[in-house]
């Protein structure tokens, strides 16, 4: 196995999408990594992205991070909303034919946490229900009757109480309005990217993973 990201390109709705693919031996399952907004710079590249895939790569997944269209080398262009989750879709897709016994833990930062939690919905409407779901600073706010959010798996919500992007409050009032069971973390004097308290975010991670 190596041990650092392998660069590849996987089959999108619209076409190619840059992909960094990282295997582990013996695997307890496989992570796919969501990136924030791409009209804000967000990429996979992104420190909390990358922070969330080390964190699966230390806990013994395979991990894979992506951009979505129109970000970086993938083909398309942004659609904002459901594109993004198509995108995910189909890279789920792909891990799912790659590692058919393995199962999915999904992680998204920011708009990414809404499309991991959207494609959560998507696989479980076909039984495909993931291992765990990982929300970071989530943009809760694109989470509508439309376009849900997954609620058959078990699923963390980790929230800087100083985000200065995502209304912290709009997180916890939506969490307690969610009806499910799931945990909320707060990150104390902690702004939405994480400075200076990325090793704090790990922290949180690494025994739930």
């Amino acid at each position: 196995m190596l041990s650092r990201e392998t660069p590849l390109f996987i089959q999108g709705p619209v076409g190619q999408l840059e992909a960094l693919l990282l295997e582990v031996p013996d695997a307890q399952g496989v992570a796919l990594v969501c990136h924030p907004n791409p009209v804000q710079g967000g990429t996979m590249l992104n420190k909390v992205v990358s922070t969330l895939q080390r964190s699966a790569r230390d806990c013994g997944y395979h991990t894979l991070r992506f951009n979505y269209r129109g970000v970086g080398a993938s083909a398309g262009a942004h659609d904002m909303g459901t594109g993004e989750v198509d995108d995910a879709e189909a890279v789920a897709a792909w891990l799912q034919d790659k590692y058919p016994h393995l199962p999915i833990t999904l992680l998204g930062f920011s708009f990414g946490g809404f499309v991991a939690a959207a494609l959560g919905a998507r696989l479980e409407a076909r039984g495909q229900v993931p291992s765990k779901l990982f929300m970071v600073a989530p943009a809760v706010h694109r989470l509508t009757a439309e376009t849900p959010s997954a609620s058959q798996c078990p699923m963390v919500v980790i929230q800087p109480d100083s985000d200065e992007v995502v209304e912290p409050q709009a997180v916890y009032d939506w969490s307690a309005h969610l009806g499910r069971a799931h945990e909320l973390l707060k990150v104390a004097e902690c702004g939405h990217f994480f400075h200076g308290k990325l090793t704090d975010l790990k922290d949180l991670l690494l025994p739930r993973l």
